[in-house]
Formats: structure tokens, C-alpha cells, sequence
């Protein structure tokens, strides 16, 4: 049996009896009185297009991405619990909604403006831009596509927002494709395999460091919103929604979401980028499985354990620095002491050390601080202290800035080598630009990890789907 509910905004949601309560009711007796049943909580229904900045499996395992930080925060304000599936295109993902299959989509959806009715307010703006195979000569404007072929992904916004430019240019030879998501069509122009594309400059900077043979032409127009679809019907739901974005942005909610999740290419060049995928394919089946193993003993990814030690040793055993750290995951004396590590160039003692001591770190962090943050903040300490990055916190707090976020330390840490600063610092004085650098690369690497490596090998994938 289903009951309809509306909550206090006045959009409707439906929710359900479940199986449980259902038979916690028949244990009681014919003559006993049964407890009441506990409110239902009203349910918001999203369809979501997974991306590389949008909605995606977070340091941490859990979701996260501006759309997710978004929503997550928009149903926890309203007492909603959120409901997701996952689309595979955005053509489906826009059909499942105007069917009532949920009540919102989201992910990476640019706002049509003809249809505005079913569309939410604009929450960040993109421009478009056309890229190329960097084998090929770089067309300059539109009339040297005359006769090519330029793709766009359905149903996304871009098309509309071609409109005019695809009726100026006949002689381009169109062509919309279902694709996942900006990051595989992109990924098709750099293998070589489309010659020219239409995407968001959002997506472009996500992607540098990912596909390494695409480059940018020229822009595409002027720019344009991201923003959510709403089913036909949900008047009250976009009305809310509109009103909880516009407070998001006047509040600056949305500038630090996004921030948190701004691409961090420029941390890395595309020579190292290129080098770094290099050496997954060379180097990385000879590590995976102690990473793994790390991973399964500790609980931190195995693909960041990955990337914090390509930072540290470039996944070389017998690393040696001129400071005296060594092996695999780069361990001082002392840490490798604490840690009951006797030899630091044997690699799995020292990556399954280096994991718990990352591990330890995470907890012993204020608890309120969230992922991603809090993960980057973990490996700040890993790489400076724990003590230099509370005063950098300390100093992030004198200046206005938020402790609690990444984006607002990393300004912060650098001038913990400013006397200035530092005279007043807990600590005292400390390179404070390095865990700023080495919290960049091994996201950058990592990044790069999360998007060319699966989660679990094939075969724990498939004995944990048995379960």
C-alpha cells in the first residue's frame, strides 16, 4: 500500500510501508493493541548523471561532488531522505524525469533556457568551448570546420545552445551522441576517434591531465548555466530549489562547494601526466595488490595510497631522499619506529604503516570536519605534522577564512614561513608551501587513478556482487 505526503513546502512525495514494519504489526496479537508507526520520511527521487566534478565515489568511498554536496545539503535542511539512480545518458536521464520516474536530475546539465519551466535556476556558469585532436591542425573559428564533423552529448543543453551557430553553418557536418558523460566525449576527441567537439570549460580543465592528446580550438559561445531538471508538475519542488540556490550563492555556499571541487590540473603538467600514465602501465601490477591489501587493513583507497606514493618514491622501493626518508612510501626513522616498521625498504611493511598512520591521522581530526576536506587535510599532516597544520588552522581562523576547508588552509599554510606569522604560531616556523604542493600532485595523481583504474578487481567485484 502507498500514501501520498506532502511535506511543508507543499510539493508531494510518495513513500511506502515497508516489509518490516509490516510484520513487526502482525507479531502482535489480534488483541493487543499494536505501537504506532513511526512517520514515514518524505523521499526526494533524483536521477543522477555521474561526473568527474558533479557526483562521483569520494577519497573516502562515499559520494561526493558539487551536484551531490548540493543536494545532500538541500535534503538535510527540508528533512528529506535522498534517493538516487543512476543514469547512463543524459537522454535517458532527461526522459526518466519528464515520466515521473523522480522528481529532479542532475549532473552536468546545462539550464535550456526554452524550457524554463522545468528547469531550476542557474547555479554555476560555464562557457562552451570546440576541441581537436592534438595530431590535427588547430581550426581557428567555425568556417575552418566547414565540411568536419563536431559532435555535442544530447540532451545536455549544448544543442540548444548551438542553435544559432548550427544554422550559420550548414556545411559543418553535426553530430549529437549519447555519451556518459563531457569526460568520454572528450575522451573519444583525444583517441582520435571524433575530430571535433562541443563541451563545458568546466569539464575541459577536469579532464587535462586525464586525456592527454585533445587541445582547445576556440570558444563556443557565450557561457551558460549548470542547473537540475524537474518533473512536470513540481512547481513547489523547483520553487524551493530555486530558493535554496539563490541562498546558496548570496551566502557563498556555492563558491566554496565549487571551489572544493575546482580542478586541480594546474597542480600537475601535462608532461607529468603523461609520464604518470606511463608508469601505471608499466609499474602498477607489480603494487596493486599491496595497496589492496592496505586498503582492506585501514580503509583508506587504495588508489590514493597509490598516488601518495608515487608522490613520495614514484613507486620506487630502494627511494632514497637527501633528507633521509626511504623506501616505497618515503617514512623518516622515526615514523617508521612509531609504527613498528624494522625494515623501511621492505615495501608492503612500509605501505601498510604508511596507510594506518594516514588512517590515524583522519581520525584524529576534529570529527566535524567532512570528506573531501578531511582527507586532504590528512595528508597535509602526513607530509608536515600534525602540529603545523593546527596552526595553520589556528591562522586560517584570524584571517576570516574557514578552518574546516582545504581551500581556505592551503592559503593559510604558506605563511607559517613568514615570521611574521609564525613567531606567533604554536609550532613555530614551518615550509608550509609544501603540503600545499604535495596535497595538489597526489590529487592530480589520484585523479588520474580514480578514472583509469577500477575500484576492486574483477574478481572481489563479482564475489561481492553474490553477497
Amino acid at each position: 500500500m502507498r500514501d501520498r505526503k506532502s511535506n511543508r513546502d507543499g510539493f508531494w512525495i510518495r513513500s511506502g510501508v515497508t516489509l518490516g514494519v509490516a510484520l513487526a504489526a502482525l507479531a502482535f496479537s489480534a488483541c493487543q493493541e499494536p505501537p504506532p508507526l513511526p512517520p514515514a520520511q518524505p523521499t526526494l527521487n533524483v536521477i543522477v548523471l555521474p561526473g568527474p566534478t558533479t557526483w562521483f565515489k569520494g577519497p573516502s568511498g562515499t559520494p561526493a561532488g558539487i551536484d551531490h554536496d548540493l543536494l545532500a545539503r538541500f535534503a538535510a535542511e527540508r528533512g528529506l531522505a535522498l534517493k538516487v539512480s543512476f543514469a547512463d545518458d543524459a537522454n535517458s536521464l532527461v526522459e526518466g524525469v519528464a515520466k515521473g520516474d523522480a522528481q529532479l536530475g542532475a549532473g552536468g546539465l546545462l539550464r535550456d533556457e526554452a524550457a524554463g519551466e522545468t528547469w531550476t535556476r542557474g547555479y554555476k556558469a560555464t562557457g562552451l568551448a570546440v576541441i581537436y585532436n592534438s595530431e590535427r591542425i588547430r581550426p581557428k573559428d567555425w568556417a575552418n570546420l566547414d565540411g568536419a564533423t563536431v559532435a555535442y552529448r544530447t540532451r545536455t543543453g549544448i544543442g540548444e545552445a548551438l542553435d544559432d551557430v548550427i544554422q550559420a553553418h550548414p556545411g559543418i557536418v553535426w553530430k549529437p551522441v549519447d555519451l556518459a558523460s563531457s569526460d568520454a566525449l572528450i575522451g573519444e576527441v583525444s583517441d582520435g576517434d571524433i575530430d571535433y567537439a562541443v563541451v563545458p570549460a568546466t569539464d575541459i580543465d577536469a579532464a587535462r591531465n586525464v586525456h592527454l592528446d585533445f587541445d582547445v580550438a576556440f570558444a563556443a559561445g557565450p557561457e551558460r548555466q549548470f542547473a537540475w531538471v524537474v518533473a512536470p508538475g513540481q512547481k513547489a519542488l523547483r520553487d524551493t530549489l530555486d530558493a535554496f540556490l539563490a541562498r546558496a550563492q548570496h551566502d557563498g555556499l556555492l563558491a566554496r562547494i565549487a571551489e572544493r571541487y575546482r580542478a586541480v590540473a594546474d597542480g600537475l603538467a601535462r608532461l607529468d601526466a603523461g609520464v604518470f600514465q606511463d608508469r601505471i602501465r608499466a609499474s602498477l601490477d607489480q603494487w596493486r595488490r599491496t595497496f589492496q591489501e592496505a586498503q582492506a587493513q585501514s580503509g583508506i583507497e587504495w588508489r590514493l595510497l597509490a598516488a601518495v606514493a608515487y608522490q613520495e618514491s614514484q613507486w620506487d622501493p630502494l627511494a632514497t631522499s637527501e633528507t633521509g626518508v626511504r623506501g616505497l612510501m618515503q617514512l623518516t626513522a622515526g615514523t617508521a619506529r612509531g609504527l613498528g616498521v624494522v625494515d623501511r625498504l621492505d615495501p608492503r611493511d612500509a605501505t601498510l604503516a604508511a596507510a594506518r598512520y594516514l588512517a590515524d591521522l583522519k581520525r584524529r581530526l576534529p570529527a566535524h570536519i567532512a570528506e573531501p576536506d578531511r582527507t586532504w587535510f590528512a595528508l597535509a599532516a602526513y607530509n608536515i605534522g600534525m602540529g603545523h597544520l593546527e596552526d595553520a588552522r589556528v591562522l586560517a581562523q584570524r584571517m576570516k577564512l574557514n578552518p574546516d576547508l582545504w581551500s581556505d588552509v592551503r592559503k593559510a599554510l604558506p605563511l607559517l614561513a613568514d615570521p611574521k606569522y609564525y613567531v606567533n604560531a604554536r609550532n613555530g616556523y614551518a615550509r608550509g608551501g609544501m603540503p600545499v604542493a604535495f596535497v595538489g600532485r597526489i590529487r592530480s595523481y589520484y585523479d588520474i587513478l580514480l578514472r583509469s583504474e577500477p575500484e576492486r578487481p574483477p574478481l572481489l567485484q563479482a564475489l561481492l556482487a553474490l553477497r
